[in-house]
């Protein structure tokens, strides 16, 4: 599925506690595709050297419409038998998450999940990999942003990532001072938010800056923005899309920390018997949660 910063330190995690329990370690180019098509290579302790602070996923990634398919999974354990490999480590968000469970549940291929995703929106870990990267890329945007609202006494609407999760634009606004912050998980109506301005506005607030969830009810922020205008006209208005800057970017020390705790732990789960389990960290310490269970909630 989608990268995430920090998927390449869990990936370092994984190889190096392998070969620590003396283990052979192999790893999958792009994906489920690379694992239909046996794109499959044996890792040794420096195949990770210096991709500790890199982005992005050394192993590439991509969609795959075959292993959307009974078939295409079944296609895909049985590479992973004809090598005698005997555990999956999969690396993603709900949808990689979600394909992973289903092959085992399947196959009877023993796998185990490690969350990584900017959307933060899995249950059994406090974060995911990548959140927090991520919201540190948006708040340096939108700091960026208000200099020059600040500047011309602009309104700017900020659209972020997130999916149907509003934990980035709810982490942002708080951090960046944002007025608003309009979450697909708290409906907001149009006239709240421009009786929110307008209070602004009154109290002397001479910018503001309204961060927008892309899941929100209302749309994005240009629909927002250009619905907002018809009533409100206080302020310049200007509209920020930052997109795929968000996923983009060296993995934090946060990041970097989180993603070698949950790699290991991916290993030391399947010693330990935790197949269908998905690793994560919660109150500074590693746990272990049913796949299913941690994509019931997010």
């Amino acid at each position: 599925g989608g990268d995430a910063p920090g998927m390449n330190p869990a990936i370092r995690a994984v190889v190096r506690a392998s070969v620590y329990y003396n283990l052979k370690v192999y790893g999958i180019s792009e994906g489920y595709k690379g694992l239909i098509e046996g794109d499959i290579k044996e890792f040794h302790v420096r195949s990770v050297n210096k991709i500790l602070g890199s982005g992005g996923t050394m192993l590439k990634s991509s969609r795959s419409d075959a292993f959307r398919t009974k078939e295409g999974r079944a296609k895909a354990a049985e590479q992973l038998r004809n090598r005698g490999i005997d555990a999956l480590v999969v690396i993603g968000g709900d949808g990689s998450l979600t394909g992973a469970i289903t092959m085992q549940e399947e196959t009877g291929f023993p796998i185990i999940g490690i969350p990584a995703t900017i959307d933060n929106d899995l249950s059994g870990t406090d974060f995911t990999i990548g959140y927090d990267t991520a919201t540190n890329v948006v708040t340096e945007c939108i700091d960026k942003i208000r200099d020059t609202a600040s500047s011309h006494n602009r309104l700017f609407f900020v659209e972020v990532m997130g999916r149907e999760s509003g934990f980035i634009a709810l982490r942002a606004a708080i951090a960046t001072g944002a007025i608003c912050a309009m979450l697909p998980e708290r409906a907001t109506s149009l006239d709240e938010l421009v009786a929110t301005l307008r209070k602004g506005y009154r109290n002397h607030k001479t910018s503001s800056i309204v961060i927008v969830a892309e899941g929100n009810p209302n749309g994005g922020a240009i629909e927002i923005a250009n619905k907002v205008n018809e009533n409100y006209n206080d302020y310049e208005t200007k509209v920020t899309v930052l997109g795929h800057l968000q996923r983009g970017g060296d993995p934090s020390c946060a990041d970097r920390v989180l993603a070698s705790e949950m790699g290991v732990g991916a290993v030391e789960g399947l010693l330990s018997g935790k197949s269908g389990h998905m690793v994560g960290v919660i109150n500074g310490k590693v746990q272990y949660t049913l796949i299913r269970e941690a994509l019931k909630e997010t």
